[in-house]
């Protein structure tokens, strides 16, 4: 009759201890849902950051001289627009009537009432961009400083 106390080893380590080392494999299920979490959290308020900031642009007194002789397109409270004091009835029309009046202009002077709406001054900036015209804005210098 054969007894073995401590050994474990199956008879082979015999008054040996086997000791059991530390594990080497690194547990990954709880870093992954910590990453996942995150991650999800993220996307969320990314979307937040981009459309919910106020930003208050500074008044500037800083102007810039230009001399040069360009069309000038100019939108009425109504909405009408003008290519100098003449009206354009159509403004699907718009980049060819430029070109057609001002064969070399490679810009255009866009000018609108600070009453109109939106609508039209957008509608005339797409159909000017088009166009191959580069748009520059007429606006007034702050005489307040």
């Amino acid at each position: 009759m054969a007894i073995n106390v401590g050994g474990g080893g199956g008879g082979l380590g015999r008054g040996r201890r086997q000791l059991a080392g530390p594990m080497a494999d690194i547990n990954i299920i709880p870093l992954v849902d910590v990453v996942l979490v995150l991650l999800i959290i993220f996307m969320l308020t990314a979307h937040v950051m981009e459309f919910g900031l106020e930003i208050e642009v500074p008044i500037t007194d800083t102007r810039k001289q230009s001399s040069q002789d360009l069309p000038v397109v100019s939108i009425s409270k109504s909405g009408d627009l003008f290519i100098g004091d003449k009206p354009v009835k159509n403004y699907r029309m718009l980049g060819e009537e430029v070109k057609q009046r001002y064969p070399d202009a490679k810009a255009v002077y866009v000018r609108a009432d600070k009453n109109t709406t939106l609508d039209p001054y957008l509608k005339a900036v797409a159909i000017l961009g088009k166009a191959d015209l580069q748009i520059r804005v007429v606006t007034q210098p702050d005489e307040g400083k």
